[in-house]
């Protein structure tokens, strides 16, 4: 295994980690700030009224994103232990 390789799959492991919690941390930041603008609006400080919607969101999103995302890893770890096949056989 070359530089070059090891190189590639490092660029790949940023890759699938930023596609499987992208999503997560978009929807999170999402109702995080809808939430604290009705919190400003409504004058309610409250913390667990901003954390109850953000747990249902990210649920949510992992409930519809889950498939895609479970794809993604077991192809990306298929593809890691590929390599460590090809680098034992050297």
């Amino acid at each position: 295994m070359t530089d070059t390789n090891l190189g590639e799959i490092l660029r790949q492991t940023m890759l699938v980690t930023l596609k499987l919690g992208g999503p997560m941390l978009a929807v999170a930041l999402v109702v995080g700030v809808v939430m604290s603008l009705v919190q400003a609006v409504t004058q309610i400080n409250e913390p667990t009224l901003a954390f109850v919607p953000k747990v249902a969101a990210i649920g949510a999103a992992l409930a519809l994103g889950g498939p895609f995302m479970l794809g993604l890893l077991r192809d990306f770890a298929a593809h890691v232990f590929d390599q460590i096949i090809v680098v034992g056989g050297l």
